[in-house]
């Protein structure tokens, strides 16, 4: 790399002096100040194109051999989550009077639907840096349903749903990762027995736990990557990070009150991404 930087930086040295050379010719003729000033313009364009391409050759070589070794080790994952879906329903037909072997099978067919769901959003991300996502007309009330029920059955909270009706539209599945963060953060830092209420009112998507809480220190500091407000809760702490940053790339602003003791809620306003048709 530092061999890269003094040949960039030669390159760009004598770029410059041979520019500064022609000026320096050419202003004893009898060539225009605009002439002058086309022919400098172009020789820095020029030599500004072979140090770009030569500084990120090497980089574009890199990520694509990194973008396509991606797609192929995404390929080969999902064949053995198929595979698993397939036989863990075939068996299901076939032991339908073994409670036992049912039990089991259904924990292995919960975490091949959850591997799945990660399969899918680590496309999500990939694809996300290549490009921008499509944005898409999305029913909240359906979706949040459909993300309760899915976290209904880690049979922990219970959740009280007061939604109206309302269409927004979003990058979807970036919208479902950012609300599952929020989502299991508060089942996380609350008791089993506790209630998650989730509100929809006045354009303000509200998330209600009575957990841990946090103080106004740890307030201060909630959307730094890797934080947690208690260690002793598994996890790498970067989701309200990854929640903001969702956030603010979607123009959803987000506020989040809390209370030592008494629990927290996260509220996001809707305003921007709402779909009034």
């Amino acid at each position: 790399m530092k061999k890269q930087i003094w040949i960039s930086t030669l390159l760009y040295t004598t770029s410059i002096l041979s520019i500064l050379g022609v000026l320096y010719t050419l202003l004893g003729s009898k060539i225009s100040p605009i002439g002058i000033s086309f022919l400098i313009i172009m020789l820095s364009v020029g030599f500004g194109y072979t140090l770009s391409g030569y500084i990120l050759s090497k980089k574009i070589k890199i990520d694509e051999s990194l973008l396509h070794l991606t797609k192929e080790i995404l390929h080969e994952l999902n064949i053995p989550i198929s595979t698993i879906q397939a036989n863990t329903m075939l068996l299901k037909r076939t032991l339908k009077k073994n409670e036992k072997a049912l039990v089991r099978l259904g924990r292995i067919d919960d975490s091949s639907k959850r591997l799945e769901r990660l399969y899918m959003e680590l496309i999500y991300s990939i694809k996300k840096e290549i490009h921008t996502i499509a944005k898409e007309q999305v029913a909240l009330e359906l979706l949040i349903k459909e993300r309760v029920d899915i976290l209904k059955d880690q049979n922990r909270n219970s959740f009280v749903l007061e939604i109206e009706p309302f269409d927004i539209y979003v990058d979807k599945i970036g919208f479902e990762k950012m609300l599952d963060n929020i989502l299991v953060n508060a089942m996380k830092y609350s008791d089993k027995k506790s209630t998650i209420t989730i509100r929809l009112s006045d354009n303000i998507l509200s998330i209600e736990d009575r957990g841990i809480g946090m103080d106004e220190v740890e307030l201060i500091t909630i959307y730094e990557r890797y934080y947690q407000t208690d260690h002793h809760v598994s996890g790498e702490g970067i989701g309200l990070a990854l929640v903001k940053a969702y956030c603010d790339d979607e123009k959803i602003r987000i506020n989040i009150s809390s209370q030592k003791g008494v629990g927290t809620m996260i509220g996001l306003n809707l305003s921007n991404v709402r779909n009034a048709n």
